[in-house]
C-alpha cells in the first residue's frame, strides 16, 4: 500500500465514522421534527435531549477530520470539489450551525414560543444538512467533479444519483438514529416510548430498504462506474450492510434493541465502506485517481503520523464519553424524559 493509499484509507475511515455518528446525531433531529407538537412530543424531545446533549459536538469531530485530511493530503481534489459543490457545502455548513444553535438555544428560550422556533430550525436543519451531504457524495460518486476547473454548480448535485445520495442519506440517519433512542428509551426504563419508537424505526427501516431497492436503476443508468464496482470488489460489504439492516429489522420486531442498534450501526457503516471500495482507485471518479490527486510523499507521512497520535490521544477519550452516556442510569437518571 502507497502512502496515498493509506491516507485515502485513514480518511475514508473518518468518513464512516461520521456517517455512523454523525449520521445518529441529525437522525434524532428529523425524530424530533416527526415527534408532534409540544404535548405529544415532549417525551420523544426530551429523550433525544438526554441522549445527544453528552455528545452531539464530539460527533462532529469526525467531519473536521475528514475535511483536514482532504485538503492536506489531496489538495487538487479539495479544490475541485468545492469550487464545483461550493453550493452544498455552504448549505451543509449552515445547516451544521444552524442546527447546532437551535439545540441548544431551545432549552433556554425566555418562552415557549421562542423554545418552539429555535426546535424547528434544528429539526430542520437536521432534515436537510444530511441531503446535501448525501447530494455532495453522489456528485463525487458519478463523476460531476472535474479534476480542473469548476463543474455546473448546479447539476453537479441536482441530478439522479446525487439525489439519490441525498435521500438516502436522510433515511439512513433516521432510521438509525430511531434505533438508539429506541434502546435508550427501553435503557431508561420507559418501556411505552420505547414500544412506540420500535413501530416508527420499523417503518423508518421498511422505507430505507425501499429507497435502497429504487436507487438500483438509477446508479445502472446514472453510474456505471460505481455500480461496477459494488458488483466487484465491493459486493462483500455491499451485502454485509443489506444483511445488517435486515438484522436490525429482524432484532427490532423481536424487541432486542441493544443488539439491533449494533446491526444499524453496521449496515451504516458497511454501505459506507461499500462506495469507498466501489470508487477506488478513484477519489473523483472518472476524473482523477487517488495517486495523482495526492500531496507530497512527506506531507502524506505527516498526515499518517498525526492519524496515529490522534488514535492514541483522542480516540479513548471519545470511547470513555460513549461509554459514560451509555452507562445505565440510576432511578434519578430518568427524570429527562418523564413526564
Amino acid at each position: 500500500m502507497t502512502p496515498a493509499d493509506a491516507v485515502a484509507a485513514v480518511l475514508f475511515l473518518g468518513v464512516i465514522l461520521y456517517s455512523v455518528f454523525g449520521g445518529a446525531d441529525f437522525g434524532s433531529g428529523v425524530w424530533d421534527l416527526t415527534a408532534g407538537d409540544a404535548e405529544r412530543g415532549g417525551r420523544t424531545r426530551r429523550l433525544i435531549d438526554h441522549a445527544i446533549g453528552p455528545v452531539w459536538e464530539a460527533n462532529h469531530v469526525w467531519l473536521i477530520f475528514v475535511l483536514v485530511f482532504l485538503w492536506t493530503g489531496f489538495p487538487q481534489a479539495f479544490a475541485a470539489m468545492m469550487r464545483t459543490l461550493a453550493i452544498p457545502f455552504w448549505l451543509a455548513g449552515l445547516g451544521i450551525v444552524a442546527r447546532g444553535a437551535g439545540f441548544a438555544f431551545r432549552k433556554y428560550a425566555p418562552t415557549l414560543g421562542w423554545a418552539k422556533a429555535a426546535g424547528v430550525v434544528f429539526a430542520t436543519a437536521s432534515l436537510l444538512t444530511p441531503f446535501f451531504l448525501g447530494s455532495i457524495a453522489g456528485a463525487v460518486a458519478s463523476g460531476r467533479v472535474p479534476a480542473t476547473g469548476t463543474g455546473d454548480i448546479f447539476t453537479s448535485w441536482l441530478n439522479p444519483t446525487s439525489l439519490l445520495g441525498g435521500v438516502l442519506a436522510v433515511t439512513t440517519c433516521t432510521f438509525l438514529a430511531g434505533v438508539l433512542l429506541t434502546a435508550d428509551a427501553e435503557r431508561l426504563g420507559h418501556d411505552d416510548l420505547a414500544e412506540e419508537l420500535r413501530h416508527k424505526s420499523l417503518i423508518g427501516g421498511v422505507v430505507t430498504g425501499v429507497v435502497v431497492m429504487a436507487g438500483i436503476p438509477i446508479l445502472i443508468v446514472d453510474d456505471q462506474t460505481l455500480v461496477d464496482g459494488l458488483l466487484g470488489r465491493a459486493l462483500p460489504p455491499a451485502a454485509g450492510s443489506g444483511i445488517a439492516g435486515l438484522g436490525a429489522l429482524w432484532l427490532l420486531w423481536r424487541r432486542r434493541f441493544r443488539p439491533a442498534r449494533v446491526a444499524a450501526a453496521g449496515a451504516v457503516a458497511l454501505v459506507v465502506a461499500g462506495w469507498g471500495v466501489a470508487q477506488y482507485p478513484w477519489i473523483l471518479v472518472d476524473r482523477l485517481q487517488i495517486e495523482e490527486a495526492a500531496g507530497a510523499d512527506a506531507t502524506l507521512v505527516g498526515l499518517l503520523v498525526a492519524a496515529g497520535l490522534a488514535a492514541v490521544l483522542v480516540v479513548p477519550p471519545l470511547v470513555y464519553l460513549y461509554r459514560m452516556v451509555d452507562t445505565p442510569p440510576t432511578s434519578a437518571g430518568a427524570a429527562p424524559v418523564a413526564e
